[in-house]
């Protein structure tokens, strides 16, 4: 059992990485699993829209889940992803999430219908009320159509459970708009990469983190250096990171990052139908971004 989540950090959302014949690939899992954990990642978050959620079975998910606390064997949380369309699988999701030791769940809004704001509420209550394992809601309407207002959140304080937010709207503001009226009642993660440094500037506890999934080091030494308030260290880490993190910002985010991962040596590139292996002229380009960043990887320093 993993201490209880405490949602700052660094937390890896994971790739799902595939044999060449579908199936799950667990030694190269364990792979990267061993390099998020080496590098000092903070928590572990299975099947989010980076691990292929739409594409897995709950059986896969439970092997992924089953495998991530083996290789952890407690030193970090293991969160579970819920992304379902009906409410009751969602339900059943996190209740079977919970009865396989997860240590907490992140939670999407209703997927393919654009629920209303007090359907949206109702259903993150449900499925909060459903488990005792703490939630953190994923607010995404840049992605997902579907925006968790501070109006909306006001109502969901009122179950203990939902304790955090990954901020991915896009609107920085709105780290300022949850503490002015929250505090620290629910604690905020940075949910898009291409802000993750400005975000923690403005007071995130965490990052959940895309690119982090073939560049662990880099990841966590900007996080903890900007908790350190050593900007200028963190900021020229960032700089340098910025042309691949921009690769988690694109519809093919799955594809480009399991190429990363790929030229790191801790993934590859096969990913589930629908989605495809790249192009060969899609490939190439996205390739040679990568090897250029390879090329000046910084040295990295600890935060003191």
């Amino acid at each position: 059992m993993a201490q209880p989540v405490q949602w700052e950090g660094v937390y890896p959302a994971l790739l799902t990485p595939f044999t060449a014949d579908d199936q799950l690939d667990l030694p190269l899992f364990e792979t990267n699993l061993h390099a998020q954990l080496e590098a000092g990642v903070h928590g572990l978050i299975l099947g989010g829209s980076l691990g292929e959620a739409s594409t897995l079975t709950r059986p896969e998910k439970i092997t992924l889940l089953q495998t991530a606390q083996s290789v952890s064997n407690g030193r970090v949380p293991v969160l579970m992803n819920i992304a379902e369309q009906a409410t009751r699988e969602a339900v059943a999701c996190a209740r079977e999430a919970e009865a396989h030791g997860a240590d907490g769940l992140m939670v999407l809004p209703p997927m393919r219908y654009y629920a209303d704001p007090r359907e949206t509420v109702v259903f993150f209550k449900t499925v909060a009320e459903a488990t005792s394992l703490p939630i953190m809601i994923y607010n995404n309407p840049y992605d997902y159509k579907i925006m968790t207002t501070v109006a909306m959140f006001r109502e969901l304080a009122e179950l203990p459970n939902i304790q955090a937010v990954k901020e991915s709207t896009r609107d920085l503001t709105n780290i300022t708009r949850m503490r002015n009226a929250f505090g620290d009642r629910f604690r905020i993660l940075g949910g898009v990469d291409t802000l993750a440094f400005e975000a923690l500037v403005l007071g995130a506890d965490g990052w959940v983190a895309g690119l982090v999934d073939a560049f662990p080091a880099e990841t966590v030494a900007i996080y903890e250096l900007t908790k350190a308030g050593q900007f200028d260290e963190a900021r020229d880490i960032y700089r340098w990171f910025m042309p691949l993190l921009e690769l988690d910002i694109h519809p093919k985010l799955v594809q480009y990052i399991k190429l990363a991962a790929t030229a790191t040596g801790i993934g590859s590139e096969h990913v589930r139908a629908p989605r495809l292996t790249l192009d060969a002229a899609e490939r190439e380009q996205v390739w040679s971004l990568i090897q250029t960043q390879l090329a000046c990887r910084p040295e990295l320093t600890a935060a003191r």
